[in-house]
């Protein structure tokens, strides 16, 4: 049978998002099942459970749709029509344009919130290290924010990419690119400079990383699972996966013999 917006939110609450809370969500919508509504129903079920005193984020990366080195029309970014990059699911799309969505400022680092701590939540995105201090992620974090997981992989937290970027690790990876961004004068070409999303920040790491640190947290009893529809589900203390990141990261480097005990854990 469809799903609707009622059987949903008892799912949610029974995973433990209540009023209030703040929730950075991933969401595999085939993964929960046909619902009556479609997404703008899982969306709206999301808020119910959160109540109007609850904010819903997601990350909105771009997808800029041509090369660094073509210069000829390339559209400026426009965070009010920039579509949210379609691998990460219908779902980011439709947070991103909900009625009173707000979304920071950073292209390829962007996230999108909904509800009282949305505004703070997204402002001033430092366009330098999109994922590290001063940004939604560590205010997330600083808000006591979960991380809720509808059927999505544990490698998909891109809160942890904050970890990556606060552990003390050597060799982090750097990618270096540029946008078209709007400014007062007009658009212009601003150069970012990032620790490298799209790989394990060290070469050294595992492709899994993201899952394996977060399969280690769960395994030590924080967390909640359970059913939102048919989707396997995660509710997950932002602040402590941080932490337990951050720590499970410099571990793995802190000396070979310590870097063989955690790998011979996994």
């Amino acid at each position: 049978m469809p799903l609707v917006r009622s059987s949903l939110r008892a799912d949610l609450e029974q995973l433990g998002v209540s009023p209030g809370s703040l929730v950075m969500v991933h969401a595999s919508l085939r993964s929960i099942g046909p619902v009556i509504g479609g997404a703008n129903v899982v969306v709206q079920s999301l808020l119910d459970a959160l109540g109007p005193t609850g904010t819903l984020a997601a990350y909105l990366d771009f997808e800029p749709f041509f090369e660094e080195e073509d210069e000829i029309e390339i559209p400026v970014f426009d965070k009010r029509i920039a579509h949210a990059a379609r691998d990460h699911g219908v779902l980011h799309e439709t947070i991103r344009n909900w009625p009173g969505a707000l979304r920071s400022d950073h292209p390829d680092a962007g996230v999108g919130a909904i509800g009282p701590l949305a505004n703070w939540i997204t402002a001033d995105h430092p366009f330098q290290y999109g994922y590290g201090p001063g940004t939604p992620f560590e205010r997330i974090l600083e808000a006591n924010g979960s991380i809720l997981l509808l059927g999505a992989p544990l490698d998909t937290i891109t809160l942890l990419h904050y970890a990556e970027h606060q552990a003390r690790i050597p060799n982090k990876r750097i990618v270096r690119y540029r946008r078209l961004m709007p400014a007062p004068a007009g658009p212009q070409w601003i150069d970012f400079e990032e620790f490298d999303t799209s790989e394990p920040v060290n070469s050294e790491l595992p492709e899994n990383v993201f899952e394996q640190i977060a399969s280690a947290f769960l395994a030590t009893g924080e967390g909640s699972t359970g059913l939102v529809g048919a989707a396997p589900s995660y509710l997950i203390p932002g602040p402590a996966l941080v932490q337990f990141g951050i720590d499970w990261l410099e571990r793995y480097f802190a000396e070979p013999s310590g870097r063989d005990a955690e790998r011979n854990s996994l």
